[in-house]
């Protein structure tokens, strides 16, 4: 028996094989089913694409179960929204400097005609610009993450890259300069101190810094001879004198503001001045100020280059889940 079961499987050249097709045989294909097959394969590419067409196909069961999809993740919409809302306050930060700024120009009527030659000089002119760039930066983050707009955002990540780069370079070339730094210094408290009655912002400025330092000049007292109304040679009465930030006591009886204390300092020796106006010059202040806070400085450096670090990797995840969303959806 086994003998014969081994024989029967050997296709001998001599057997004739059934060719005929019947319903015991399904493997082999019928007749005229390759023409079946092609009219049924027609038909349903026919129906894919006008389903594609149509945005219908997502209807379709079959083309469920091979579609991949691509679901934001709950990080990726607490990504999202972290992003808008730090680019709105800051949105919302830029225009109050910008509103400061045009309120600053306003008031001192720097558009006026005979004012205008000097506006591109205005100190005000700082806060304008800080503002508008920080609210359209700030802006165009904003709206790309609550919009998706991939290219606000790469707009975005751009410029925020930018300014890392900027400033990591403007901090390795102050390090690097340190010596020059000081002259720079020196220079801008000068011109401050020649411009002091003519221009009110450099004004307000040396005085919040004498005030708070407790310092006079730029190296010490005499420096105010380079004003033109504190020069010995004037001819007015603040001649030889200083501002009435450089006094040790500049209120009467505590209430009432003597602008007149400084008055004749310069003619004071070190000795009898001391007791009158602060002898050291704002320099040396403004060197021990950054020396006692000096780790508060690095510490504030640090927050916001990082901050600007944390920025950059947020909108690049939410850039990359963008994409990924409109590939698959």
């Amino acid at each position: 028996m086994r003998r014969y079961l081994v024989i029967k499987r050997i296709p001998w050249p001599w057997l004739r094989r059934d060719t005929t097709q019947n319903e015991s045989s399904p493997l082999i294909p019928k007749a005229g089913s390759a023409k079946e097959d092609a009219e049924e394969l027609g038909h349903v590419t026919t129906d894919f694409q006008a389903g594609t067409n149509n945005g219908q196909h997502q209807d379709n069961p079959a083309f469920t179960r091979i579609q991949p999809r691509y679901r934001y993740s709950l990080m990726d919409y607490l990504l999202k929204y972290f992003l808008f809302l730090c680019n709105l306050l800051f949105t919302v930060l830029g225009l109050v400097i910008l509103g400061l700024g045009m309120w600053g120009l306003i008031s001192k009527e720097s558009f006026a005609q005979e004012k205008i030659g000097g506006l591109g000089t205005d100190p005000m002119l700082i806060l304008v610009t800080l503002g508008l760039l920080l609210t359209m930066l700030c802006l165009s983050g904003c709206v790309g993450a609550i919009r998706e707009n991939c290219c606000l955002l790469k707009l975005f990540s751009a410029i925020v890259l930018v300014l890392i780069t900027v400033q990591v370079l403007f901090a390795i070339l102050a390090y690097s300069m340190q010596d020059q730094i000081g002259g720079y210094l020196r220079s801008g408290m000068l011109a401050a101190m020649a411009g002091y009655q003519d221009d009110l912002d450099l004004r307000f400025i040396t005085d919040e810094i004498q005030s708070n330092l407790q310092c006079c000049g730029a190296d010490n007292y005499r420096d105010w001879e380079i004003n033109i109304y504190y020069n010995c040679s004037a001819p007015g009465v603040l001649a030889c004198g200083v501002p009435a930030t450089c006094c040790v006591d500049p209120l009467e009886n505590g209430t009432v503001w003597n602008s007149q204390c400084g008055v004749g300092a310069q003619l004071l020796d070190e000795f009898t001045a001391q007791s009158v106006i602060f002898l050291g010059g704002c320099l040396g202040g403004i060197s021990r100020w950054i020396e006692l806070h000096e780790g508060l400085i690095g510490i504030v450096a640090v927050v916001v280059v990082g901050v600007q670090i944390v920025a950059l990797f947020i909108t690049t995840r939410l850039l990359e889940s963008i994409q990924w969303h409109k590939v698959y959806v």
